[in-house]
């Protein structure tokens, strides 16, 4: 996880809400500039304590805080259901090239359609469901199924009900163990709950009539501003809207943008293109059967510049890959 530096970070723009608000914040800036010079020209006073409006600030600012969290504990949730994604589609598919049939085409289908599930979630999370949207699906499941993942109501049932098929030949071939199988249904049942999280969390917005309130109740503590402050704060009136404005209109954008964190439009949304391409990598390597285990003591050390009068002789790469190893060479 690489953080950029303070420097860095503070005139950074790509991330950052600044260009979303920017459009506002000028508007309010201007609406300032606007409201002195009117008090300028028509030599005006309000009259008005500062101390009153302070206090509405603050309470504006907690508001617009509650709603910040609330957004990222949906970022966050969805983020730890896709980690549970990830270790349910790994055991998923270890239970059944570990415990399952030895037949090749069996193992290579099961591993595809497993790994086939989380690349049909972030399709449908993100309400990618044509076939060209979904075409990279080609690499896993071929063309055809592809087709008819396009044409599925639910993509992500259709990939899970394939595993399921699977499991069901296996078992009832007897090449897959009964207990294997009820782990295996455990892992998969699992699955379908986690897709069930993020489009619970999809489908189920903020409430409106909480942001409507916020950002209404915000829109009036900026337009009155100016007007509170000009007294004290005189040609400043503008610099000090500007300064106010900013974090209050980008506390609001962080909480609009953290409500989806599915969608490829927010900012710093999940990155699930990566991590299903990470689950497909790890189940396709996991294909090919391991090599027998060598004994822990069967290993040479390999030699130490410290002390090369002591350590054992050393062996090439291509030796260390096979087993029994040959004769020390000679050092």
């Amino acid at each position: 996880m690489v953080r950029e530096g303070f420097w860095t970070e503070v005139f950074q723009l790509n991330g950052s809400v600044t260009p979303y608000v920017f459009g506002r914040l000028i508007g309010f800036t201007a609406f300032g500039a606007i409201i002195y010079a009117l008090f300028q020209a028509f030599d005006l006073t309000n009259g008005l304590a500062t101390a009153h409006y302070e206090y509405i600030g603050v309470v504006l600012a907690l508001l617009l805080v509650l709603r910040t969290n609330a957004g990222y504990d949906r970022w966050w949730e969805a983020r730890k259901i896709w980690g549970g994604i990830v270790n349910q589609s790994r055991n998923l598919a270890q239970i059944g090239l570990v415990y399952g049939p030895s037949d090749s085409d069996w193992r290579n289908s099961y591993a595809r359609w497993v790994a086939a599930f989380s690349a049909t979630c972030h399709h449908s999370l993100r309400g990618e469901q044509k076939f060209n949207e979904i075409q990279k699906m080609c690499e896993i499941v071929g063309t055809a199924e592809t087709h008819r993942l396009s044409q599925a109501e639910h993509m992500p049932m259709y990939a899970i009900r394939r595993v399921a098929d699977l499991l069901k030949e296996a078992v009832e071939s007897g090449k897959l163990d009964r207990f294997y199988f009820l782990q295996a249904e455990s892992e998969r049942a699992r699955l379908i709950d986690h897709i069930g999280g993020c489009e619970r969390i999809l489908r189920t917005p903020l409430a409106s009539a909480f942001s409507i309130k916020i950002r209404r109740f915000l829109f009036l503590y900026l337009m009155f501003l100016p007007v509170a402050i000009v007294d004290a704060a005189g040609m400043a009136t503008p610099l000090i809207v500007f300064l106010v404005a900013y974090p209050l209109l980008a506390l609001d954008q962080i909480g609009v943008e953290l409500e989806n964190p599915f969608s490829k439009q927010r900012l710093n949304h999940l990155p699930l293109n990566q991590i299903s391409e990470t689950i497909c990598g790890n189940l396709m390597a996991s294909i090919e059967e391991l090599p027998p285990v060598i004994p822990h003591n069967a290993s040479p050390l390999p030699r130490t510049t410290s002390h090369p009068q002591n350590a054992p002789a050393t062996y090439s790469a291509e030796d260390y890959a096979a087993y029994p190893f040959p004769a020390p060479a000679e050092s």
